[in-house]
């Protein structure tokens, strides 16, 4: 008998306010275990309604879902006991000491106070924060915050983990760290299921991915096949000022497969064949008396997937919320779960 998937999703539905807002609309995806699933999607798309599912706090409406062969609503205590759970916000006691909180979590993890303090001395050298081990939380920065919250999520050693985002905000050295974490965690066999908005981070991390919109699946595979797929050359232009970009793009629209988009100063635009449109713009621009100051040729990331699959590039947005100021379905507070 073959081993269970680490992750299974079929069919999820999940709905808010009495119904008027769709958050899942059958989704559906898999996981191996010892891989990483990158889910991207705009904000709204049920990124973390997904999450928040497959991690036992939320119950779906319809379909059913399962980690390593354990149902999420009829098996949720012992998912519980497989997962771990980290994303934006760290959901640990600020009024202990990083060493107390990881402690603690070990004891409610049924750790033996041996085990649990063992653990918390192993994770606190591994993420760096030995020397800030006796502080409170309150004296913590943003990154310390988010490296011990991703050190309580792993307090347990589970064999499945949820990113929820986890480095939004994060300066770029930090971010690099989670993701060298992240990359030793899955050789050891973990596998990770990673939400986020930062196409670099899905494109260096995941083995497949699935980008979601609308509560559903609308492509995936992994970060080559959908890049070679959906994604296409991105020429980019730069121009002396604001005018003459606004110019250019004009001039240049036929060349591309969409709407070239314009930033300051540089126009960017897709195109199917990078070589001949990049001397075919040179030469429009250069009979309209328009003065190029830089012109490059990109191939397709999976920010350009995101692009023409969804119709913006990706932007995190941690903050949102509903109209009357409560915490939407997409932006809950993450924790470490038990």
């Amino acid at each position: 008998m073959s081993a269970p998937l680490a992750i299974e999703a079929h069919d999820l539905t999940k709905a808010f306010a009495k119904g008027r807002v769709r958050a899942l609309d059958g989704l559906s995806f898999e996981t191996p275990p010892g891989t990483v699933l990158g889910v991207l999607g705009p904000n709204g798309a049920g990124k973390t309604t997904a999450v928040r599912i497959l991690s036992t706090t939320l119950v779906p409406d319809s379909g059913r879902a399962t980690i390593l062969g354990l149902d999420v609503v009829r098996d949720a205590a012992a998912v519980r006991r497989t997962i771990g759970l980290a994303g934006q916000n760290a959901a640990v006691d600020e009024n202990l000491s990083g060493r107390q909180n990881l402690q603690m979590i070990g004891r409610l993890s049924h750790m033996a106070r041996s085990k649990a303090k063992q653990r918390a001395e192993e994770l606190l050298e591994q993420f760096g924060l030995t020397d800030a081990a006796t502080r409170s939380l309150k004296t913590y920065s943003g990154g310390m915050r988010r490296r011990l919250d991703l050190a309580a999520a792993l307090v347990a050693q589970p064999p499945v983990l949820f990113f929820d985002e986890p480095t939004t905000g994060l300066d770029p050295q930090t971010r690099q760290d989670m993701w060298t974490w992240t990359e030793r965690l899955v050789r050891e066999g973990t596998t990770v299921l990673l939400t986020t908005q930062y196409l670099e981070e899905a494109d260096r991390l995941a083995d497949q991915v699935i980008v979601v919109d609308h509560g559903r699946v609308i492509a995936e595979g992994t970060p080559g096949t959908l890049k070679a797929e959906f994604g296409t050359t991105v020429l980019l232009v730069t121009l002396e000022d604001l005018p003459n970009a606004q110019r250019a793009a004009a001039l240049l629209a036929p060349l591309g497969s969409r709407e070239p988009m314009v930033e300051n100063t540089v126009v960017e635009m897709n195109v199917e064949n990078g070589p001949k449109a990049g001397s075919e713009a040179l030469r429009a621009l250069d009979a309209e008396g328009i003065n190029v100051m830089g012109l490059v040729l990109r191939e397709p990331s999976l920010d350009d997937v995101f692009l023409q699959l969804t119709g913006h590039h990706a932007e995190p947005d941690p903050s949102a919320s509903d109209p009357a100021g409560r915490s939407s379905p997409e932006s809950f507070g993450s924790r470490g779960t038990r």
